[in-house]
């Protein structure tokens, strides 16, 4: 699947004001921060079936609907843009997100590892694209190249549920589709390293409506076209979460400022203990266990969107309020609901095009590479910038 001569022409004009949507309230590379809290178990399991967990926070006015298939996220009007992300970092590891998605124009949802120094990693989807799956990195907040986005096709993502995944080590990072690795980068082929995720991370799930009418044109262009509210609500159904902890701590902490994964200590129960760069045996056996209870904390939660977008306040689960877009998210007698549009396919045999450069590698699937500067979200801060 290519894209079209419009579509290649609008991300061309686009890329030079492409940036991380990735956002730090302490960045530990400039400044000595507090320690993050950590997942003190090896895994933790939310069951979202069975309804709320308390190891999430959601930004202010966000409005979760529970029920036998999990946690359902709504758009029904123009400004809603809702946002959950866990109360602890996990260093190393592994997540799995199941998931049926939305569907429609202008609706653009992202799944977002972060870090405090700005590294990141990503899936993220724009469902009116020919390859609405994308997968993206970065490292200490780094947008100079515009070679790390790999696109992929997708195929009934919005009636089907399918698992999207990300296995995360020291010495490379897989992307996985319903359990198959789509794409693969590995520690060397970041920058020589400087770029690689390496740092301990926070999961965040969210979407926003890019196609609003009150957005600039070329962020509607992007999100593919104006969202038709007529067709409202758009609904994302997220089943469960899967988390693996490669260094269970109360918490982590930077030793210094050069932002290696060497140097992070790992606390807990008091005493420091050396990271390990992949899941040791000991956390692999506790992957059997159903551990559901993780920490609980008082964090700010920033919407997943263009960093230049957010303004975050800080209250006990979070809040946020968002560009001119976004009236119910400052207003709160409005309801803050969410509806995220991920999707997927099966991946087949052969890749129909690889990455422009050497940093990346993309494995057994129908895939579009397209050289961009940031995350699909980043692009449309470029072009709010238009």
């Amino acid at each position: 699947m290519r894209f079209s001569s419009n579509t290649a022409a609008f991300l061309a004009a686009v890329l030079p004001l492409a940036l991380a949507q990735t956002s730090t309230d302490c960045n530990p590379l400039e400044k000595t921060c507090p320690k993050d809290t950590g997942l003190n178990e090896g895994t933790l399991i939310t069951d979202f079936t069975k309804g709320e967990s308390k190891s999430w926070s959601t930004a202010a006015y966000t409005t979760i609907n529970y029920d036998d298939q999990g946690a359902n996220f709504v758009i029904s009007k123009t400004g809603q843009a809702p946002t959950i992300q866990t109360d602890f970092y996990i260093f190393f590891g592994r997540v799995d997100i199941k998931m049926k998605c939305a569907t429609g124009a202008g609706i653009v949802s992202s799944i977002v590892l972060e870090s405090d120094d700005l590294d990141e990693i990503d899936f993220e989807f724009v469902t009116t694209w020919p390859s609405p799956v994308e997968t993206n990195y970065f490292g200490k907040g780094n947008t100079t190249a515009y070679d790390r986005a790999i696109y992929y096709p997708a195929s009934n993502p919005d009636t089907t549920f399918h698992t999207y995944s990300v296995d995360w080590t020291s010495e490379r990072i897989n992307w996985l589709v319903d359990g198959t690795v789509v794409r693969t980068l590995n520690y060397g082929d970041a920058n020589g390293g400087k770029d690689f995720p390496q740092t301990p991370m926070r999961l965040k799930m969210g979407n926003w409506a890019a196609g609003a009418a009150s957005e600039p044109e070329g962020t509607v262009e992007w999100a593919g076209g104006h969202v038709n509210w007529a067709e409202a609500p758009f609904t994302m159904v997220v089943a469960s979460v899967d988390i693996t902890n490669a260094n269970p701590a109360d918490s982590y902490e930077y030793s210094d400022e050069t932002g290696s994964w060497q140097s992070i200590k790992v606390i807990k129960d008091g005493s420091n203990a050396d990271p390990s760069g992949s899941v040791p045996a000991s956390v692999t056996a506790s992957a059997n266990s159903t551990n559901t209870v993780g920490p609980t904390s008082s964090i700010s939660v920033t919407a997943v969107m263009p960093t230049g977008a957010a303004v975050t306040t800080t209250s006990q689960g979070a809040s946020y309020s968002m560009n001119n877009a976004s009236v119910s998210a400052q207003n709160p007698s409005g309801s803050m609901t969410s509806s995220v549009v991920a999707t997927t396919e099966v991946p087949g045999s052969n890749p129909t095009s690889s990455a422009s450069s050497s940093s990346t590698k993309s494995n057994g699937a129908s895939s579009l590479s397209v050289m961009v500067g940031g995350s699909l979200l980043s692009i449309a801060l470029g072009a709010l910038l238009i």
